[in-house]
């Protein structure tokens, strides 16, 4: 098997339209992974076609990429994508905050080399900030320190990963060329980047990531009422209050209007997001084998149905479950 692959914007990249995301992997945040198992995921993902990875040197403080590392050096040709956290620790990034409190350029470096050194490779193929405000635009430092670590070899490509449904908060870094790559929450609930993000992506023949396809597992079907997370699990707060109960009237509903059961549910939210001619790849993440057997189908290089989209656009659930409830 072969994962259909799409050119990552302008950047001579091409990525499967699965990508394997790295964060429910790190041990922390999200609580189960077992390293063991997070290797052979990983493995099995490669084997099955796929070529792009995406960390961050804050998903465990760095685990993730040492484990990511483990397996992209077995393998040359993975592209692997990894992230600088803010200076500050704040996500998102607020309005108020500065370029050098979030990413003065010598601590993008100094974050650019330990993340290289936790991956064991001499150069990541895309860095991206892992917050974003447009207003960084033209101040501080950083500009001239993506722009070292470019001529240093020590990173191919740059691009920003979109603060949390602030789809508008990364336009004009798009269409002023400062980002190759931009990753977004782009999913059945929330379709907010369709309203200009995306097009100004593919005018602009910027590569976009898409991130929490499947909203951070509501869209999988597996979240009933009476799910519960284990301690210290961030999906506690998030599917907190009465949002379990919330969630299921609306996934009745998608169900009802396009004729499809609970267990479709999850290919037909990736599909939908695949159907977006911008996207470029939708990151899963993928903690066992079964899950990555059963994303990787979906890499066919067919969408939905125009029916389908069409129908699911009505689906639209616009609310924010980062914020506490």
């Amino acid at each position: 098997m072969t994962m259909h692959k799409r050119p990552l914007g302008r950047t001579g990249l091409y990525v499967s339209e699965i990508g394997y995301g790295a964060w429910g992997i790190s041990g922390v945040q999200w609580l189960g992974a077992r390293d063991d198992e997070s290797l052979a995921a990983l493995r099995r993902y490669l084997d099955l076609g796929g070529n792009f990875i995406d960390t961050a040197l804050a998903y465990g403080e760095g685990h993730s990429e040492q484990l990511v590392g483990q397996v992209a050096r077995e393998r040359p040709g993975v592209i692997v994508a990894t992230k600088i956290p803010p200076k500050n620790r704040q996500w998102p990034a607020a309005p108020a905050t500065t370029a050098d409190q979030a990413f003065p350029g010598e601590y993008v470096i100094d974050c650019t080399e330990r993340s290289l050194a936790n991956l064991g490779l001499d150069s990541v193929d895309v860095q991206q900030f892992h917050v974003w405000n447009d207003s960084w635009l033209g101040q501080g430092d950083w500009q001239d320190a993506v722009a070292q670590l470019r001529r240093d070899g020590r990173i191919r490509h740059f691009g920003i990963s979109i603060n949390d449904h602030q789809p508008e908060n990364g336009i004009r870094a798009v269409e002023q060329g400062v980002v190759e790559t931009v990753q977004v929450i782009y999913n059945v609930f929330d379709q907010s980047p369709q309203d200009r993000l995306l097009d100004a992506c593919h005018a602009n023949g910027v590569g976009v990531i898409v991130r929490v396809a499947l909203d951070e597992g509501s869209l999988t079907g597996n979240i009933t009422p009476g799910t519960t997370f284990p301690d210290g699990d961030w999906r506690s707060g998030y599917f907190g209050g009465d949002r379990k109960a919330e969630l299921q009237d609306h996934l009745r509903a998608i169900e009802t209007d396009l004729g499809i059961t609970t267990a479709q549910l999850p290919e037909t939210a990736l599909r939908f997001v695949l159907s977006h001619p911008a996207v470029s790849t939708v990151i899963v993440g993928m903690r066992s084998v079964r899950n990555v057997e059963r994303n990787a189908a979906l890499a066919d290089g067919q969408g939905l149905p125009e029916e389908q989209v069409r129908k699911l656009h009505a689906h639209r659930w616009e609310r924010n479950w980062y914020d506490p409830a």
